[in-house]
């Protein structure tokens, strides 16, 4: 056991060397086509091969921690994370379900991963570069699908799907090759290398699946860990960017601020006026307008930037700057106060400073910051305005959800490979080996050989977690074992008893037949002939109700017990060489009754001995008759229990071809007559048919007991 433990701990170590190395191998290709500008991406080589050897989770870190590195160089790599993960998880599933042996399958898998890649990394590119990411393509998609009427974004998309084709083809195949190289009994140890038991053999897999269960632990962890790691995902996600747009909408207010009083303190209150008057015609009006673009240029979120002078009616422009393709206000020029401002109004008409103000109005949807604009007195003459634009903000904001999300998916993914391969590895596959073994075991109560085969099958599955699962398997294992040997002590308890039992019922009718002169080996022969007649009425279907193994393994048990009752019977009655009178046919019959009386004693003696009460029906009623006119009783049909119908078969038939001090053995074949003339009066008539479609073992009894050659 320490020599699997120790290979196991080897290869979980090549495990690890296969995913650095992986790693090194898609950071390095990466580089390279990204230092020569090739439209390719040859990252994914080490995933493939890792994957395709050590399963998804060696995949899965390989794949993120590839993109980490490789976010060194190219900024947008660790956006791709997710489909490399996704490449890793549908190889592992190829390979692992033997899916990659077939020239149609290998197709099939070169498809999946193209267009995984394909779509998903052309959509990542229009989310976070609003292009393709190569000019490449770009330049390729205008010049051949600028008169096919198919969108710039459909185009960009069929080429990049034909890039990822040959890309993708390109590192399946130098991972096959690697892949290839390594031997398969090594590819299959690095394989299940994370099991923290020995991988049972699939006729155990087989056996365990057979088990119907309510619920799988299996999927409950997998539920559990998806929930807790989504639920994670999105508290964490919410959290960032609400604290992303916060600090964005600070840094913009403040930049908004820093604005609007640069704005203020350039342009000279003194000159408002003037400003009003002459306009743009005014002295230094041009000189402070470019001090304004400069203060405006220069401040990250400020999108409008003016000079007002507030009145009871509106607002009067001074400087209204030009923003894209928006021509500002003319100086002098009007605009009414927006609705957002005018709780404000009362405030700016003395001059005082005012909180930021969101409005959505003429502007649009802005957070407007004003500053006083003072003439050489102190006194408020206009307000320099900068407003920030919330629809830009909140693009960034969405921009900063879309790149979260992408990068977050790729370690979204790693984090529930490793609670998944975690929770299976030291709880999942243990507690389901265990409870699979368990219940075999209590499946297997026939006999001691499948018990010890239940115990060995869960010996074999040598769970090692560490913790207090391998106590429980250990505390198991033990049972198990203690158990199959008391049941092993108690079926050599159970064997002697049934041998004891049986040799105390062979003595009994031994010494009622030592009595009897005439019955020579007739309990061997009864017990025979009733064998054959159970096993007749079985094989045909009759009585099937009543013909299981127990049933008839007690009947004939009991068989030799019938005539017990004998032994009451005076000698001179029993061994009378001629005819009896009526008076002694009486006496004679009473040992039907005597023979019940001294089984039920027995049976009160020795309680739940089921045989026993099959040896008191035969005892009681083998001398009853079909036709309900035979002794104790005058019992008919099936009325008679079944063992007393099949023993009064085979007693008269012996009594038919065994000599008796008041006659001779008849012949064969007026036995049989005899027997099928009593077909439906005497006997019931299916054990009849059964005992006349027998004759060959019927034959076989005769020779062996009455030295004849019939």
């Amino acid at each position: 056991m320490a020599e699997i433990r120790s290979g196991k701990d080897k290869y979980s170590l090549y495990r690890r060397i296969a995913v650095l190395i992986g790693i090194a191998v898609n950071v390095l290709l990466s580089f390279v086509m990204h230092r020569f500008g090739l439209p390719l991406y040859l990252d994914c080589i080490g995933t493939i091969a890792v994957s395709a050897v050590g399963g998804a989770l060696p995949g899965f870190v390989t794949a993120v921690l590839s993109n980490v590195f490789c976010s060194f160089f190219n900024e947008n790599a660790l956006y791709y994370s997710v489909i490399n993960v996704l490449i890793a998880l549908i190889t592992a599933a190829f390979v692992k379900y033997g899916k990659l042996r077939k020239a149609g399958t290998i197709a099939a898998y070169l498809l999946s991963i193209t267009a995984v890649s394909g779509i998903l990394g052309i959509c990542i590119q229009w989310l976070i570069l609003k292009q393709p990411q190569f000019e490449a393509v770009a330049e390729v998609s205008k010049y051949i699908f600028k008169d096919s009427g198919m969108s710039y974004f459909l185009g960009t998309m069929l080429i990049n799907l034909g890039l990822n084709l040959v890309d993708k083809a390109i590192s399946a195949v130098i991972a096959a090759v690697v892949f290839i190289c390594i031997p398969v009994k090594l590819r299959k140890a690095i394989w299940n290398s994370g099991w923290k038991q020995l991988p049972p053999p699939e006729r155990y897999i087989s056996d365990t699946d057979r088990i119907p269960r309510k619920h799988s632990l299996k999927w409950e962890v997998i539920l559990f860990v998806a929930v807790a790691a989504i639920a994670f995902a999105v508290v964490m996600t919410s959290i960032s960017i609400k604290l992303y747009s916060d600090d964005l909408r600070k840094e913009y207010t403040d930049n908004a601020y820093n604005a609007a009083r640069f704005a203020a303190e350039v342009v000279d209150g003194d000159k408002v006026e003037e400003y009003l008057k002459k306009g743009k015609a005014a002295e230094g009006y041009s000189e402070t307008e470019k001090l304004l673009y400069n203060i405006r240029d220069n401040a990250n979120g400020v999108k409008y930037l003016y000079v007002l002078k507030v009145e009871n009616e509106g607002c009067t422009y001074i400087f209204d700057l030009q923003t894209g393709d928006e021509e500002g206000m003319l100086p002098g020029e009007f605009s009414p106060i927006e609705e957002a401002f005018k709780p404000y109004l009362p405030a700016l008409l003395e001059g005082d400073e005012i909180v930021p103000i969101e409005s959505d109005d003429i502007s649009g949807w802005v957070l407007t910051v004003y500053c006083p604009v003072k003439d050489s007195v102190g006194r408020t003459v206009a307000y320099a305005g900068a407003d920030i634009s919330m629809k830009y903000l909140s693009e960034y904001v969405i921009d900063f959800i879309i790149k979260t999300v992408l990068i977050f998916s790729g370690f979204f993914a790693l984090v529930i490979g490793f609670g998944l391969s975690l929770s299976g590895y030291y709880l999942v596959f243990p507690i389901r080996g265990m409870t699979s073994a368990v219940q075999l075991f209590m499946l297997s109560d026939k006999t001691q050989k499948e018990i010890d085969t239940s115990v060995k099958k869960a010996r074999i599955l040598d769970i090692r977690t560490g913790n207090e699962v391998e106590e429980l398997y250990h505390a198991m294992c033990k049972m198990e074992a203690d158990m199959a040997e008391q049941l092993r002590e108690i079926r050599h308890y159970a064997e002697a008893t049934a041998k004891m039992q049986n040799g105390l019922i062979i003595t009994m009718a031994d010494m009622v037949e030592n009595r009897d002169s005439d019955t020579g080996a007739h309990i061997q022969k009864t017990a025979a002939y009733v064998r054959i007649i159970l096993n007749g009425l079985k094989a045909k279907g009759y009585y099937l109700e009543k013909l299981n193994d127990k049933y008839m393994s007690d009947v004939e048990m009991s068989a030799p017990l019938h005539d017990v009752g004998k032994i009451n019977i005076p000698d001179a009655v029993l061994n009378k060489a001629g005819k009896l009178t009526d008076k002694e046919y009486e006496i004679m019959k009473t040992h039907t009754t005597a023979g019940k009386a001294i089984i039920e004693k027995a049976i009160s003696t020795v309680e739940g001995q089921n045989y026993l009460k099959e040896a008191r029906n035969m005892a009681a009623y083998h001398h009853e008759r079909w036709d309900g006119k035979g002794y104790p009783e005058g019992l008919h049909g099936e009325v008679i229990p079944l063992s007393a119908r099949v023993m009064a078969v085979a007693d008269v038939f012996d009594a038919l071809t065994s000599p008796r001090v008041y006659k001779p053995a008849f012949p064969l074949e007026k036995a049989l007559q005899i027997i099928e003339e009593g077909k439906g009066t005497q006997f019931d008539p299916k054990c009849v048919e059964v005992f006349m479609d027998s004759l060959d073992e019927v034959k076989k009894i005769l020779r062996k007991y009455n030295n004849t050659d019939t």
